[in-house]
């Protein structure tokens, strides 16, 4: 996919101050003659579901502009096991949609099946890169948002003890541990990062027990990057004192006003509205697009409850932080065996 930063950034700041639209009359592209829909699209869920108040939800506000802004026709398949990924895709691709969303990475190999069983069809993979000329794909730089995340932990951190709770223990979300852990050690070296996986982006109780266990272990901020199971992490931190989470995806500080930070923003919502936008210019890429804190695909919300805690002083930092990170003078770790020879800049 060509990349077009300046036209992402501009689309950032529409989703952020426009409200989408959705209040607006007339906004956006008509459809036919006769009111027919400009454009048919389609969505799978990942297991999580809508409802997840993270990543599903992130994708299906993108599909709620297009709907208010392009006048499209959408239809969303919600996956309760990875047995039903490549069912839903193939229905979608019998029927007449000109984009059919895959969210999720766990669908990658699914979505490149069902591609190569339906050429003409056009498919958009979000998580994930991709390989079938007939398929678009957009993927993040999730270590440059959490290394933001636990510089902010470190930062606001009295215990020096701070956690990290994921869904799945698979690469991409050891880019948000290992990018977490760098922005923690690049505040204090001496700060303790616990680490726990729940096995599943969709296991609520399972996120309120962990996150249990790691505030008993000290922990006074999570990150919790785990999906419909980080409802339940927190839902414990709403109900622990002097304890405080920071939220993934979509803006979650309002779940729990004054206990999350902030949190790391993947602009799923802008990514699915932009390549709705792209089939009704008939300029359907093909590839992969990689977006980070440059091209505003990554970032922090604006600390809206919790400035009693993030002070001026604080954001000031993290910005300065973030600045050193577009410029490449701090390159945020991916994995473990980077953050392991990662070494803090100098202040």
């Amino acid at each position: 996919m060509t990349s077009r930063p300046p036209r992402f950034r501009a689309l950032v700041a529409a989703f952020a101050w426009t409200a989408l639209c959705l209040t607006v009359a007339g906004c956006g592209k008509q459809g036919g003659d006769e009111g027919k829909p400009a454009l048919r699209l389609g969505m799978v869920t990942d297991t999580a579901g809508l409802g997840d108040k993270s990543f599903n939800d992130s994708a299906d506000a993108g599909l709620d502009a297009a709907k208010a802004q392009l006048h499209a026709d959408v239809s969303v398949l919600e996956s309760k096991s990875a047995a039903d990924y490549q069912p839903n895709l193939t229905f979608l691709a019998n029927q007449d949609f000109d984009e059919i969303y895959a969210v999720g990475f766990l669908m990658s190999k699914d979505v490149e099946r069902v591609a190569r069983a339906f050429p003409k069809k056009h498919f958009a993979l979000i998580d994930a890169a991709a390989e079938e000329p007939n398929v678009s794909a957009v993927v993040f730089r999730e270590q440059e948002g959490a290394f933001l995340a636990g510089a902010l932990a470190a930062m606001v951190s009295k215990s020096r003890t701070i956690g990290f709770l994921g869904g799945m223990d698979v690469p991409l979300l050891r880019r948000f541990e290992a990018g977490y852990a760098a922005g923690a050690r690049q505040i204090d070296p001496r700060v303790k990062v616990l680490v726990k996986y729940a096995g599943s982006f969709d296991d609520v109780p399972a996120g309120k027990e962990l996150a249990s266990v790691l505030y008993d272990q000290h922990a006074d901020v999570l990150f919790v990057a785990a999906g419909k199971t980080g409802l339940g992490a927190i839902d414990e931190t709403r109900a622990r004192p002097n304890v405080y989470a920071i939220g993934v995806d979509s803006d979650q500080d309002a779940l729990a006003k004054g206990k999350i930070l902030t949190s790391v923003l993947k602009r799923i919502d802008v990514a699915v509205f932009e390549l709705a936008e792209e089939v009704i210019a008939q300029k359907i890429p093909s590839g992969t697009q990689e977006l980070g804190l440059r091209e505003g695909g990554i970032a922090l919300t604006p600390f809206t409850y919790s400035r009693a805690v993030v002070k001026p002083a604080m954001i000031a930092r993290l910005h300065a932080l973030r600045n050193a990170i577009v410029a490449g003078t701090i390159v945020p770790p991916r994995t473990r065996e980077e953050l392991a020879a990662f070494k803090p800049a100098a202040r």
